[in-house]
């Protein structure tokens, strides 16, 4: 399993909403909800690059 490096998304609530983006790793962007850490189980979202850019750029 690839060791993403986590960072809490700066569109991330200062009550708990938050979000965490990992994009450390080549041709995957993973994405996990914190407020349900430090659960080991706790699901992770995988995009490809074009589909976070699509995303992103929805906002």
């Amino acid at each position: 399993m690839p060791t993403f490096n986590f960072v809490k998304s700066s569109y991330s609530s200062t009550s708990g909403q938050c979000v965490e983006v990992a994009r450390n790793l080549p041709g995957v962007i993973a994405v996990r909800d914190s407020k349900t850490l430090p659960d080991p189980e706790t699901p992770i979202l995988h995009l490809s690059p074009t589909a976070w850019q699509h995303f992103t750029a929805a906002q």
